[in-house]
């Protein structure tokens, strides 16, 4: 049974995860911080609620007694004093500032401003002992409080230091309360990073074995949990890794041990007379030749060859030039240079094998570049019969021949796409069809940057 919490559960929260850190780090400082920031603040308001409100009372009953006693002397005259050793002595013991003015009167009804708490405690603190008009000035002079107090031949001008008036453990306990929470932070924030580490290098180390790219310097550590998800990481990597090599070897032998049979029809056909059956069979060799070496392409993929940093456009330039050299007609658009870390061997036979596809299906096709912040999209266009979107994800698979919408007799093994999303994909981008705006069908090929 789910208990509800209205206070919790009517929280538009869909609006307070737009203002949530995303990064591990920021939430688990968010996480540690926000307790002791919440515990401080209470701690803080408790204290100027309570502590201060009562220091603050106390010192203002304390200066206001003072008042009051150095009033009631100067009524009374009982010690036979003159007015002027009084208030000298009144100075001295309660290092007030003391001056009486003859010929100045305060109202009646006159009413201290009351702008802060020291202003109120102050103000109830003198009324309560002082049954007389009175008013202050809190704010005037920064060091001095002033008070006014009516007296009959005039007015008693008294300046109090500020400092009477204020506890300094007001400020004491502010700065442990700021210096505490910057120093709990730092260390929250040092501790963090040291913990969120080793998921940021697991994190590259997967992202960079998605691209194709080996992470040599990889080592398992921190904590526990952390250690195991690094070493299922490498456990997969390694049976990845075993599972491409078998692949690659079993294919690659199966098409080597295919290559003999052929090889000794293709020197009985050599031998034949010429005959209409003898052409065809001539033809039906030298297409399983090419499927065969289709097979071994596809069973190479990468293996072997290192990531080096390559120019984009050269690349393209490169793979077009050795197109229109077969015979074909490609319009080239590449101008902005763009270096990427890739095997470059194969991603020229990613890219033939993209234009090949375009120029076996239509009259005229055009390739292009578009370079963007992140990523980099090779644009293959050609003006062919396309292919219908609900089956472009079946032409990716190995061996498929799609049927109608392209013409199976103008060659191919159902290879080319298929090795071309592979070699794609294995430096972390994709390849995709679209509809061109030439009529037929545009290959996009995209690479991150």
């Amino acid at each position: 049974m789910r208990i509800r919490l209205p206070i919790i559960d009517d929280l538009p929260w869909h609006l307070v995860k737009r203002f949530l850190p995303r990064s591990l780090l920021g939430r688990s400082l968010l996480i540690i911080v926000t307790p002791m920031i919440l515990l401080q603040v209470s701690a803080t308001w408790f204290f100027f609620d309570r502590h201060y409100d009562v220091i603050t009372k106390r010192l203002a009953q304390g200066l206001a007694g003072g008042l009051a006693t150095v009033i009631a002397l100067l009524e009374k005259d009982s010690l036979g004093l003159e007015r002027e050793v009084m208030l000298d002595l009144a100075q001295r013991s309660l290092e007030f500032s003391i001056l009486h003015q003859e010929g100045v009167q305060l109202p009646d009804a006159i009413k201290p401003p009351i702008r802060s708490l020291l202003d109120r405690h102050l103000a109830n603190a003198i009324a309560s002992r002082i049954d007389r008009p009175f008013t202050m000035d809190t704010e005037s002079m920064p060091s001095y409080v002033e008070i006014l107090v009516s007296m009959p031949e005039g007015v008693l001008r008294v300046l109090v230091k500020r400092k009477q008036l204020f506890s300094d453990t007001t400020y004491i306990f502010v700065v442990w309360i700021v210096g505490s929470s910057i120093v709990l932070s730092l260390v929250a924030l040092i501790f963090m990073r040291n913990q969120v580490r080793p998921i940021r290098r697991l994190a590259k180390a997967a992202d960079a074995f998605g691209r194709g790219r080996d992470v040599a310097d990889f080592r398992i550590e921190g904590a526990s949990e952390v250690r195991q998800a690094a070493t299922a990481f490498l456990e997969m990597r390694s049976r990845i890794k075993r599972q491409i090599t078998q692949r690659t070897a079993m294919l690659a032998g199966v098409s080597h041990d295919l290559r003999t049979p052929v090889t000794r029809m293709k020197l009985e056909l050599a031998m034949t007379p010429k005959s209409r059956v003898r052409d065809g069979l001539i033809t039906d060799v030298a297409e399983m030749e090419h499927m065969i070496d289709a097979y071994l392409s596809f069973a190479r993929g990468e293996e072997g060859e290192q990531m080096v940093q390559t120019d984009l456009t050269h690349l393209l330039g490169e793979v077009v030039e050795r197109a229109r050299r077969g015979g074909g007609a490609v319009v080239l658009d590449a101008k902005e240079p763009a270096l990427v870390l890739l095997r470059p061997a194969a991603m020229r036979r990613a890219l033939n094998n993209l234009l090949e596809n375009a120029m076996r299906h239509g009259r005229t096709v055009a390739a292009s570049l578009k370079v963007g912040r992140q990523r980099a999209d090779f644009l293959i266009d050609d003006d062919g019969p396309g292919v219908p979107a609900v089956q472009r994800d079946l032409v990716f698979r190995a061996f498929h021949r799609l049927e109608p919408g392209r013409d199976p007799n103008r060659g191919g093994a159902g290879l080319g796409l298929t090795i071309a999303r592979d070699i794609a994909r294995s430096h972390g981008g994709d390849v995709t069809l679209e509809d061109s705006p030439l009529g037929g069908l545009r290959a996009v090929l995209r690479l991150p940057l």
